[in-house]
């Protein structure tokens, strides 16, 4: 997904996801029966919605008790943090651009974080009730279903997918399927298969229409909410403001004579469905349930926990297709025409930025296809979701590799920050294995990590993917988790350089406080990192990556960002001692609470001159024509606000009608579901380590 963050923007937590929606990519096969379902989107039972009853009893730790506050304002109906169907919104407020491009969209980001959330209730309240919920309306509402992959089973691991371009430029879509290009073998597939007895797919679908706003409904029945959708699918110049949305499952009854499919395909016109995760949400949800799986037990309650454990570890199994390859190509591959992966020679152990998978709707014939990703983006890491994954006994997966490859996961893990960690100690992009996505040859003089070229901002451009602080917030906090409950000294080591440089640059006047917002970086790490440069762990080296650096371009007071500095903080000093990361994290805290606190929450003013973009003009391919479920005409002359007319009715557009006009750039205050989820977790998160 893509986020825009920062002061005075707050860029959305980003995404291009480029899955291959083309035709048949070879496999063959019967369709897989539709096993009987609920009415949810996912396929699994809709949910019961409990009444809302406010939890009232002092907990006798202030911070305790502000999580409460927290979470009674994001259960009580009337604040409009969940849908009639108790659905997380992205956020309280409708006219919102950012990776969703409308506030009651939901992002499998919101439902990682509200997991988050009901664990740590469980563990003040002792109620892990709430947690059950939460997953439950995952698996319901944006967990794929088996009748929302009807043709899974016609998936043929020898031939996962079809080779299509990611092309640079925008006005270079629709690429053509290339099916001479060599793929790899999917080594996943027949294990995952035997461990779950079917053949489908579980994780979470990045983006879901609530609502159904967009009027596509579930399978394209035009009215059942809530709807899986997606954005981003034409490169790293795509921005939320140039992207198209489209229907997950595309029977071609809106868009153009296709459908919306041979925008990002060229010649395709099949209907088919397919899906995206975002594995560092995945993952998020991961890590969440370890602490609640972790204080349950210690409270002698670990059964009440021990379905949603159950199900965070088969998630966790599926996961590992992030760990590969988008074609399943070795790593350090450099042409069109190398051979394809087997084995594990695919599998770059780091948590990409997708994996994809989809197939024909079966009207449309019997096909199914998988991908991985070739790009790693240093903020999408987690190893304390690949520590829990192979270390305890309960969340260790049921294929029989699993745990194995979450164990080299955390180790290549912590070798990748440190690898891309700057002279000052922020960490940088990340690393592809297919440059340009062709699987060119990098300029010469670029260095590798594991054969994978360095890339300053993997997937997006605009902006650039490794600009917004918050991916260094959240990245990190999980390495201070893992350095917490394991006293690793390799994470010590990135830890104590990356906390310093985030202290120097975070600052406290008066009542508030500023951190970075944006970041630029210069150079490239020193050298290439393998199996032969463990030394580079060496925390004593002042010289390291000398030439790499990063530069704090802006600051602000974002306060869901600055709850994850606290959180990450507090986790760190809880281990290290460092009374200063200690004392930061409870003045961002306590000023955040005292200087934004409102009736919903707490939340600051920000002024969105990027809503100038409204107005940008969508390419669309000459003599392409379609339309929206609402009539909304898709062609050439399109603008990001004229495929979404609806926007003109939100109570908030005459603000940014205005600013069109050329008026000035509206201020609104949003109350984003991930942000005060963090919040109150920070909160609870000091509360624990730190009762008095």
């Amino acid at each position: 997904m893509r986020l825009r963050g920062g002061a005075p923007l707050y860029l959305a937590f980003a995404a291009s996801w480029l899955a291959c929606a083309g035709g048949s990519p070879g496999g063959s096969g019967a369709a897989s029966p539709s096993a009987p379902v609920g009415p949810g989107a996912g396929g699994a039972p809709e949910p019961s919605s409990r009444p809302f009853v406010a939890y009232d009893r002092p907990t006798g730790n202030d911070y305790f008790d502000r999580f409460i506050a927290l979470w009674n304002d994001l259960h009580n109906p009337k604040n409009g943090y969940f849908s009639p169907k108790g659905i997380p919104y992205h956020a309280v407020e409708t006219l919102l651009v950012e990776a969703p491009d409308f506030g009651h969209e939901t992002t499998s980001e919101a439902y990682s974080y509200w997991i988050w959330l009901e664990a740590l209730y469980g563990r003040i309240t002792k109620d892990w009730s709430y947690l059950g919920d939460a997953w439950d309306s995952a698996d319901a509402y944006i967990i794929p279903g088996a009748a929302d992959q009807p043709t899974a089973a016609a998936y043929v691991p020898a031939k996962p997918a079809s080779f299509v371009a990611e092309l640079p430029h925008l006005t270079q879509y629709p690429p053509s399927l290339q099916m001479e290009v060599p793929v790899g073998q999917d080594p996943l597939a027949a294990e995952l298969g035997a461990a779950y007895g079917n053949s489908n797919v579980y994780g979470m679908h990045w983006l879901i229409d609530v609502d159904n706003w967009y009027g596509f409904g579930r399978r394209s029945d035009g009215k059942t909410a809530p709807a899986f959708i997606n954005t981003f699918q034409r490169g790293p110049e795509e921005s939320v403001f140039e992207a198209i949305a489209q229907p997950s499952w595309d029977e071609l009854k809106w868009g153009g004579p296709r459908g919306f499919l041979d925008l990002f395909v060229k010649d395709s016109g099949t209907p088919q469905w397919r899906y995206s995760v975002a594995p560092d949400a995945d993952a998020r949800a991961v890590q969440a349930v370890y602490w609640a799986r972790r204080w349950a037990e210690e409270g002698g309650a670990g059964g009440a926990v021990a379905g949603v454990v159950a199900r965070a570890s088969r998630m966790g199994d599926f996961l590992r297709y992030s760990l590969f390859d988008k074609y399943f190509k070795p790593l350090g591959c450099k042409g069109l025409d190398c051979a394809g992966g087997t084995g594990r020679s695919s599998e770059h152990f780091l948590l990409s930025w997708y994996y994809a998978w989809g197939g024909a709707v079966p009207a449309g014939g019997s096909w199914a296809w998988r991908i991985g990703s070739s790009a790693s983006h240093q903020g999408y890491q987690n190893p304390m979701a690949a520590y829990a994954l192979s270390s305890v006994p309960e969340m260790r997966p049921r294929s029989p590799s699993a745990g194995g490859d979450w164990a080299r996961s955390l180790v290549r893990q912590l070798e990748f920050y440190r690898w891309l960690q700057s002279s000052e100690g922020a960490i940088a992009g990340g690393a592809t294995n297919s440059w340009g996505g062709v699987y060119a040859a990098p300029p010469p003089g670029t260095v590798t990590f594991y054969g994978m070229p360095f890339d300053p901002a993997p997937v997006y451009h605009d902006p650039p993917s490794n600009e917004w602080f918050g991916f260094q917030v959240w990245s990190l906090e999980r390495l201070a988790e893992y350095y917490y409950v394991s006293a690793d000294e390799r994470a010590a080591t990135i830890l104590s350089r990356w906390v310093a440089w985030a202290l120097k640059n975070t600052k406290l006047t008066g009542d508030t406080f500023s951190i970075p917002s944006t970041l630029q970086w210069t150079g490239q790490p020193s050298a290439s990192w393998d199996d032969r440069t463990q030394g580079g762990f060496d925390g004593k080296n002042a010289a390291h990556n000398a030439g790499l650096h990063v530069a704090v371009s802006g600051s602000g007071d974002d306060v869901g960002t600055a709850a994850s500095l606290s959180k990450l903080l507090s986790f760190y000093a809880a281990r290290s001692g460092d009374r200063a990361a200690r004392a930061m994290a409870k003045e961002l805290l306590d000023r955040m609470w005292k200087k934004y606190r409102d009736g919903k929450g707490v939340a600051q003013a920000e002024t969105r001159k990027d809503y100038k973009r409204f107005a940008d003009h969508l390419f669309v391919p000459a003599g392409w024509k379609g339309q929206m479920p609402n009539g909304d005409p898709i062609d050439a002359t399109s603008t990001f606000v004229s495929i979404r007319s609806k926007l003109k009715n939100d109570p908030a557009w005459p603000q940014v009608d205005a600013y069109l006009k050329g008026g000035q750039p509206p201020v609104f205050t949003y109350h984003r579901f991930w942000a005060q989820a963090e919040i109150a977790t920070a909160n609870a998160t000091y509360g624990w380590l730190f009762p008095k």
